[in-house]
């Protein structure tokens, strides 16, 4: 199979096209090369891979391209919270109207193959609660003044007791809480209207905390775990937000190029959104201990995290995934366990920021 990857050269699109490569496919690597990302190519891409560094924005790309595959795998977007809200017009016209020509040119161009699109935990907004006295219900943003006072937990809409958090299915009320958020989402309504219209199917594969090597370093769009590891090799503490106690689901970027290449292969193809999680949550201050325990171990250097209050509106505050859908359907389970992949994380090669961000 010819698979088109876009977003190609950046973290998790690098090791798909990794293993696409080993599993014997053939493989177009398309990115813009974003110099909020890059300052070039970087030096670790696959020679295997047709390089294509042009911008999914470019109708003329895709029209040129899609007779030449048998399957598109959209990774190419702009991640993270980003700075400020000013980020926005830079999120919808990278991951909104990226993902509209690609559809665009999909559907002009008579494409039938396969459709699998990176999502994200992040467009259910908050996770699953239980209230002690109400059973299942769904709160509401969080209230400044709790968040002011250190009380984090949301609260039950019916009485304001603290709820207890759950695990989060595929068919739970989607409930985006930043630009971010809202653009991820955005993607996902974009693929279902494309599959319902021309009878093709679209996987969509809700990531939740990835991490693993080529994590970009010290950038505002970076994952947590990035952020940590930058810390630690300063010589600096990981500095923990909150109370600590925030649950996420770490799922390591192997696992989750591999869900990648398990949907493109699927028999039958699924249709819809998977949770690709590692099934094991834990708090942010553990994972925060973990990393800098295996620090400590390469390095001799012990650095505790701290634990340092304040908040941001956009985060939430638990979100962890139940990975069962994903084993049923497409029969992905993750191999690697928080606890051995944050370990060998410590270790792991981070890519430079680029030297003269925008």
């Amino acid at each position: 199979m010819r698979v088109l990857v876009t977003g190609a050269a950046g973290f998790i699109g690098s090791h798909i096209c990794e293993q696409l490569l080993a599993g014997g496919h053939d493989v177009v690597g398309v990115d813009s090369l974003d110099p909020s990302a890059h300052d070039g190519p970087p030096g670790d891409l696959d020679p295997g891979v047709r390089w294509e560094f042009r911008d999914v924005r470019d109708h003329d790309l895709w029209m040129g391209l899609l007779p030449e595959v048998d399957a598109v795998c959209h990774q190419a977007a702009k991640v993270g919270l980003g700075v400020d809200l000013s980020d926005a017009p830079e999120y919808v016209s990278n991951n909104d109207l990226g993902t509209a020509t690609m559809l665009a040119a999909m559907h002009r161009s008579g494409f039938g193959g396969r459709l699998v699109l990176a999502s994200s935990m992040v467009v259910y907004g908050e996770g699953a609660y239980s209230c002690a006295r109400h059973g299942t219900v769904r709160p509401g943003p969080r209230d400044p003044a709790d968040l002011g006072a250190g009380i984090f937990d949301p609260r039950c809409p019916l009485c304001g007791g603290l709820l207890d958090p759950g695990t989060v299915t595929e068919d739970a009320p989607v409930d985006p809480r930043n630009v971010y958020a809202a653009t991820k989402l955005h993607q996902e309504h974009l693929a279902s209207a494309w599959a319902r219209e021309t009878g093709g199917a679209a996987t969509m594969l809700r990531y939740h905390n990835v991490y693993g090597p080529r994590m970009p370093r010290d950038t505002p769009y970076a994952g947590v775990m990035s952020i940590f590891a930058s810390a630690l090799a300063r010589g600096s503490a990981p500095q923990v937000f909150e109370d600590g106690a925030q649950r996420r689901d770490f799922v390591h970027v192997h696992d989750v190029a591999r869900a990648n290449l398990i949907a493109l292969e699927a028999d039958p193809v699924h249709d819809g959104p998977l949770n690709i999680a590692s099934g094991h949550p834990c708090t942010l201050l553990e994972a925060a201990r973990t990393l800098a325990g295996a620090h400590a171990d390469l390095t001799g250097e012990v650095i505790e995290p701290q634990v340092v209050g304040g908040y941001r509106l956009g985060d939430v505050r638990h979100i962890t995934a139940d990975p069962t859908a994903a084993r049923a359907t497409i029969g992905f389970t993750a191999d690697v366990h928080p606890s051995d992949g944050l370990a060998t994380f410590a270790g792991a090669e981070l890519r430079e920021p680029p030297k003269h961000r925008p």
